[in-house]
């Protein structure tokens, strides 16, 4: 990553432990990635090939697969109450799905590019790519703020994937090895977390974060990878 994280004047840094590393689909273009009721859902890109899938951590074999219209690439998804929400890359259109039968039920529209997806207690939290996330109405879809990302006095680029975990969103930082923490009412990166040394074993980038609130785990993966990894972080 460029100078926006500075040794002199950077956020705090971490580094990581893996505690476990469980197996990923190695066809899996990943683009969004949730723990939900024992159950991971990874959402997938590539027009032709972009699916939502739901398995066990264990398991890599899906029990259930939905593939996406071929025009579709597929991106970001979040559970929000009893509906999964996702992304599509540059066609402008969202899909929402009954969680329990992964039946779509709705689409809706935004501008710009999709991203990654998470929420809070009460909105959609999106990334587009640029330095800007933007927080949505889970009903009407409508941008109720927008926020700015910002670390050392410098816009941070390139927010992809999106993950909340404990109050601060986290961020995978697009074809970099960096997961920045960032204050979700200031904009602010507190933290950037380094996983280069996971990256030789693995095809391609770093992309896919996912959080287990009650067992307080963190999971990252990436696109095409062969593991999925639960990692603890470790301050530097």
């Amino acid at each position: 990553m460029p100078c926006q994280f500075d040794r002199q004047q950077q956020p705090a840094l971490y580094t990581y432990k893996v505690v476990r590393a469980y197996p990923h689909d190695t066809t899996a273009f990943t683009e969004g990635l949730e723990l939900h009721g024992g159950f991971l859902y990874e959402s997938t890109g590539l027009e032709g090939k972009s699916f939502i899938g739901k398995r066990t951590l264990e398991n890599p074999k899906y029990t259930q697969r939905i593939p996406l219209e071929s025009q579709y690439f597929g991106e970001g998804i979040t559970i929000f109450g009893d509906k999964l929400y996702q992304l599509t890359w540059q066609h402008q259109r969202g899909f929402v799905y009954d969680l329990e039968s992964l039946k779509r039920i709705r689409t809706f529209d935004y501008y710009g590019e999709g991203w990654a997806l998470t929420h809070d207690e009460e909105s959609l939290i999106m990334s587009d790519g640029t330095d800007t996330i933007r927080f949505l109405d889970p009903k009407t879809f409508k941008v109720r703020r927008k926020l700015k990302v910002i670390s050392n006095g410098q816009a941070v680029t390139q927010i992809n994937e999106l993950e909340w975990v404990k109050g601060e969103i986290f961020a995978n930082i697009w074809q970099t090895d960096y997961v920045v923490r960032i204050n979700p009412k200031t904009g602010q990166v507190l933290g950037v977390i380094d996983f280069k040394d996971l990256l030789p074993y693995q095809a391609d980038v770093l992309n896919g974060i996912a959080y287990d609130a009650k067992a307080d785990k963190l999971y990252v993966t990436g696109k095409l990878w062969k593991s999925l990894f639960e990692v603890k972080l470790i301050r530097k």
